[in-house]
């Protein structure tokens, strides 16, 4: 695609990055047959193909308008697009240019400015999250049953290996939701991987990801929660910690670009890298424990499990196949899933911010996932997790993260 940035941007860093993506588009259109907003709404706009195009006019001086924020907003950002295209085009880094130059040229109003921060502050802080997680359950009855099915019932976590003596040792990311929603995800993996002689602690210190603030029109906030981030594991991983374990997905993909996050930094850009090249997915850490893991294993048929890959996991870090063989090493049988690639709708915040097109794509993976009538629903990632849940009705279905059927099986 022949591309002529405007000055505002085409000498900067970014402007160097768009250009080079933009150039590798050559318009096929296979990326549409996968875009879920596209099968959705059926408007070109409201596809990778469309919004490249409407990012390319902004980026070459036509000003923004409203309605091309509204074109993106409505992306998913789950890169089943970057999956398909066979010319290699980044079209998330793409995308997060275009929301940035867009968010300055198209202010948003005071009530959705109030909205976004709202959310970047109570789903980033696991104290203020948990406080309000157990007003809602409190006052459950009286919410509008919509809010009320978000609303998952505690969870019997128990609790952290308590012989954590291992030579090997590795660091777990709380999370910042996944503590009160789910606490039981980094638990199970602690157990899995005692059980491979493997110690897995956390960072007090350590906090959110940033990808809440990223995708919520607050870039440099998202840098600083990396940099924060970097200073609270840097220590540990002087000290031998072997790897940075991220359970969430959607975490993982954010710290493994924590090198391209702060590449303009200085002071934090050969630390950023190093703590990107040292996060892994628990997926990624369990199968290169595979063999050992087997050993372990109570080789027993088990129930009937649908598996929910992700975005994050099959898209953004490209992992797919390796958590299903895990399951079937385990005893699970898997169920097939029609339109496995497909997003669930969760998409961080997007369930909130666009929930009539969530709703959706949520109503649509579930009748997916439950074709097979499987006896439980695993995922790996906390945003699907919660969100798939939070469409069925008591006595439906379980929706878990993965690890823990993994840790039932030792």
């Amino acid at each position: 695609m022949e591309t002529k940035l405007a000055d505002f941007i085409r000498d900067t860093s970014a402007g160097r990055e768009a250009d080079a993506i933009l150039r590798k588009c050559v318009h096929c259109g296979f990326c549409t047959a996968t875009c879920p907003t596209y099968q959705l709404l059926g408007d070109e706009l409201d596809g990778p193909r469309g919004r490249i195009y409407q990012i390319k006019r902004v980026l070459e001086g036509e000003p923004a308008t409203p309605i091309v924020r509204e074109h993106l907003d409505r992306c998913l950002t789950c890169r089943s697009c970057e999956t398909t295209c066979p010319s290699g085009v980044q079209y998330s880094r793409l995308l997060d240019i275009g929301r940035a130059e867009v968010a300055k040229q198209v202010p948003r109003s005071a009530m959705q400015r109030a909205v976004r921060g709202m959310l970047r502050y109570t789903l980033s802080r696991p104290k203020v999250f948990r406080t309000l997680l157990e007003i809602g359950r409190v006052a459950r009855g009286v919410l509008p049953s919509r809010v009320a099915a978000k609303i998952p019932a505690v969870q019997e976590a128990g609790t952290w290996p308590s012989a954590q003596t291992h030579q090997r040792r590795m660091l777990a990311l709380a999370g910042c939701v996944q503590p009160a929603l789910t606490p039981l995800t980094n638990i199970a993996t602690a157990r899995v991987l005692d059980a491979l002689g493997i110690s897995l602690f956390e960072a007090p210190a350590a906090g959110c990801c940033g990808a809440l603030s990223f995708h919520l029109d607050a870039e440099e906030a998202a840098r600083d929660a990396a940099r924060h981030n970097i200073d609270a594991w840097l220590p540990h991983l002087d000290e031998g910690v072997e790897a940075i374990v991220v359970t969430a997905s959607g975490c993982s993909v954010q710290v493994k670009d924590y090198g391209h996050l702060l590449k303009d930094d200085p002071a934090y850009a050969a630390k950023a890298e190093r703590v990107a090249s040292l996060c892994r997915d628990v997926s990624e850490v369990i199968v290169a424990e595979e063999a050992a893991l087997t050993q372990r294993l109570k080789s027993v048929p088990r129930e009937a499990v649908a598996f929910h890959s992700p975005c994050t996991l099959q898209h953004g870090q490209k992992i797919r196949g390796v958590i299903e063989s895990l399951l079937q090493a385990a005893g699970y049988s898997l169920t097939r899933v029609r339109d496995a690639h497909l997003c669930c709708g969760s998409a961080g915040t997007y369930s909130i911010l666009q929930s009539a097109l969530s709703m959706q794509l949520r109503e649509n993976k579930l009748a997916a996932l439950t074709e097979g009538k499987p006896a439980c629903i695993a995922t790996a990632n906390v945003g699907c997790q919660t969100h798939l849940a939070s469409g069925m009705r008591q006595g439906d279905t379980p929706v878990r993260h993965w690890i823990e059927l993994i840790a039932a099986a030792l």
